[in-house]
């Protein structure tokens, strides 16, 4: 099992570890990391980005100056009230820094959330969203990725069986017009991957519509859209609308995580509303709500889940 001592609230830093943006490990005695057949394989890593509130740039970011750089301060992430199987998404978070570390350099790791892929009661799929930031050569670089972290149950302990980066594509010389209205967006929070997603050009405008829709209503943190997610829905065959680019999970609104005791019902379940105005088929979230358009479960106790057809 691996060490979660050092993890705290909010976020993880860890010093001395680097980014290794859509990476495999190195040591033969860590999980395995192939994209195949648990996430979107394709042939980039996932985007860098700086930490601002609006979109995260999809290319490198650097800088240098006369004056030594500094790491930027991060808050830390554990899991808190209202999470079921919190032990497991400690352990996720664990294995996703051991996957981001690269010996010789300073850097911090910032987990943005961690939600679950699936969760079931002998495995699980644990979906880290994280920037990083490292000092190398004089230069504070800011970059990310998102990590399905994959783990099973056996004689009542949790332990990693692999790890999956996202692996987003390269960016495209054109984007629709609601795609650079989502990155521009100062009210739709974007992870390093899924920014790259939507960067790729791989992303349903229909996705990227609802989400300016929403906008309009509410302030919005978005996990997950096309990468980082399982290519099948979990503990299935059948085919997730997130590797096509028709679907994205929204875990905060507000400022409120979906998960946190303290948000209300109704925030949460007006957002599940919302979602499905905005034109999703399949609405998934912690409350079951009325209507063949809505379901919830155990996976989706923590994020809001809005998938479309188009």
């Amino acid at each position: 099992m691996v060490s979660t001592s050092r993890l705290g609230r909010r976020g993880l830093l860890i010093a001395g570890a680097g980014l290794l943006a859509g990476c495999s490990t190195s040591s033969a005695q860590k999980p395995s990391s192939s994209p195949a057949p648990n996430s979107p394989a394709t042939t980039t890593p996932a985007s860098t980005t700086a930490p601002t509130g609006s979109s995260p740039s999809s290319t490198p970011s650097a800088t240098r100056s006369t004056a030594s750089p500094t790491l930027p301060a991060v808050r830390s992430w554990t899991p808190g009230a209202g999470e079921i199987q919190p032990e497991v998404k400690r352990i996720a978070i664990a294995a996703t820094v051991d996957l981001l570390r690269r010996p010789g350099t300073r850097s911090v790791v910032e987990v943005i959330d961690a939600q679950y892929g699936g969760i079931l009661a002998d495995s699980a799929s644990v979906l880290v969203p994280c920037r990083v930031y490292t000092i190398a050569g004089g230069r504070l670089t800011s970059g990310g990725t998102t990590v399905d972290v994959r783990l099973t149950k056996t004689r009542g302990s949790w332990r990693v069986t692999a790890t999956h980066p996202a692996q987003p594509g390269a960016a495209v010389s054109r984007l629709s017009t609601a795609a650079r209205q989502v990155l521009a967006s100062d009210r739709i929070t974007l992870p390093p991957a899924s920014a790259a997603d939507i960067r790729s050009g791989q992303v349903h405008d229909s996705v990227l519509t609802a989400m300016l829709e929403l906008a309009k209503i509410y302030r919005i943190g978005i996990s997950v859209i096309r990468t980082g997610h399982p290519l099948y829905v979990f503990g299935t065959n059948r085919p997730s609308d997130h590797p096509r680019g028709r679907a994205f999970d929204t875990w905060q609104i507000d400022g409120h995580p979906v998960v946190a005791p303290t948000t209300s019902r109704s925030l949460v379940t007006s957002y599940m509303r919302a979602a499905a105005a905005a034109g999703s088929y399949n609405v998934g979230g912690p409350y079951q709500l009325s209507g063949a358009t809505y379901f919830s479960d155990n996976t989706h106790h923590d994020h809001i889940h809005a998938g479309f057809q188009t």
